[in-house]
């Protein structure tokens, strides 16, 4: 068994309801996507060779969802989120939005705006000014401009300071600006490029917070882009994790960790302890895999795994699902044995770093609590267990 740690799927019946013409519309409306990218292909041309940037992406974002594209540096998601804003055109494919197709319609016909991580706030702007601005050019009214530039700043907590300069303000505060400003106009979707990647962690946290509450009072879809896994975890309805151009696995946040498809999805989102072996046998519904003496690890039989023995399989185990322990656990528990090899406390949590007698390396995070001693320190031998139902097979 081989292992590596990567740090950080009609009734009847007798009478018919009425249906009014705009209680139909009004469903249909609520079934077309805000946002749908139908078999889109994106290259780029560089040294006479082609560069594929996305690969025949579909995807649909659902009206007032907040949704992220979340991958590595080059993964897409940017040339995505381009293509959807209108800066970029697609090689192939289409992109409607609330069902209209507006490939080769350029930004500024297509009802969606866009922050980046640098703010481009007008320096010699107030706030208002600055928030103002696009309503100033579609010849909104003086009254209507006032309106509608207080309720925004009220609405980003930042009602009192319309006088300021952005140079008076605070990182954080210059981003709620930007964000007022896009929001002011009342676009049907809201494209952000990571724009919380200029600011300092702990400001940076609290704004993923606010961006969240923003979004549930504004009503809008939310397409936010990111490489920041915890960013995308704390605010998203549904995330796209994106590789090489192409989405990997697009769920839930909380499916998405709990459930990987990939071992890229397993390794990047969070960190996972990936383990490979060979299936001894199959019972009770699980697939065991042999260790040693007293060593197995059973992995459910999901709908979509086939596994029988002497077939390969690979899994990932979360490490906050692991519990050390000086004796072999009771019946039932996957189990493994090991050395630990380093113990780093962390404040909130103590992590492990344990060597098991296969020679596989894995880690294992114990929250701290005020009745919970050290379990072992380095060079201690130790046993490893969980529950089966958080082997989750990956491939």
């Amino acid at each position: 068994m081989t292992e590596s740690q990567t740090p950080a799927l009609a009734g009847t019946g007798t009478a018919a309801t009425a249906v009014s013409p705009e209680q139909e519309r009004d469903g249909r409306a609520a079934r077309v996507p805000a946002i749908e990218l139908m078999g889109v292909v994106k290259e780029f041309h560089a040294r006479g060779e082609v560069v594929v940037a996305v690969n025949g992406i579909d995807l649909q974002i659902a009206e007032g969802e907040f949704f992220s594209l979340l991958g590595p540096s080059g993964c897409g998601k940017t040339t995505t989120m381009r293509m959807i804003a209108g800066f970029e055109e697609p090689t192939r494919g289409a992109i409607r939005l609330h069902g209209a197709d507006v490939t080769g319609i350029p930004p500024n016909k297509r009802d969606v705006n866009m922050v980046f991580q640098s703010y481009a706030l007008f320096p010699h702007m107030s706030v208002f000014e600055n928030v103002a601005f696009g309503l100033r050019r579609k010849g909104v009214g003086k009254a209507e401009i006032a309106r509608r530039v207080g309720e925004m700043l009220e609405i980003v907590d930042l009602a009192g300071r319309g006088q300021r300069r952005p140079r008076e303000l605070s990182g954080g505060q210059q981003q709620r600006v930007a964000l007022a400003r896009a929001l002011v106009n009342r676009p049907r979707a809201l494209l952000l490029d990571e724009p919380l990647g200029a600011l300092d962690l702990k400001l940076r946290q609290a704004m993923q917070v606010e961006l969240k509450r923003i979004q549930r009072e504004v009503g809008i879809t939310f397409v936010y882009v990111t490489h920041d896994q915890n960013e995308a975890l704390t605010m998203s309805d549904r995330i796209a994790v994106m590789n090489d151009g192409v989405i990997e696995q697009l769920g839930p946040p909380r499916d998405i960790y709990e459930h990987p498809a990939t071992r890229f999805v397993a390794g990047f989102i969070g960190t996972s302890n990936l383990l490979a072996g060979t299936v001894n046998r199959v019972e009770g519904g699980h697939a065991v895999l042999e260790a040693g003496e007293g060593e197995h690890i059973m992995v459910p039989l999901r709908e979509g795994l086939a596994a029988a023995g002497g077939a390969q399989l690979e899994l990932t185990v979360r490490p906050e699902k692991i519990e050390l322990a000086t004796s072999p656990p009771p019946a039932g528990r996957c189990a493994l044995r090991g050395t630990v090899t380093e113990v780093v406390y962390l404040g909130t949590s103590t992590n492990f770093a344990v060597t098991t007698t296969t020679g596989a390396d894995m880690v294992i995070f114990q929250q701290n609590s005020a009745s919970a001693g050290q379990p072992a320190a380095r060079g201690d031998s130790i046993w490893l267990s969980w529950q089966p139902e958080h082997s989750y097979p990956i491939g």
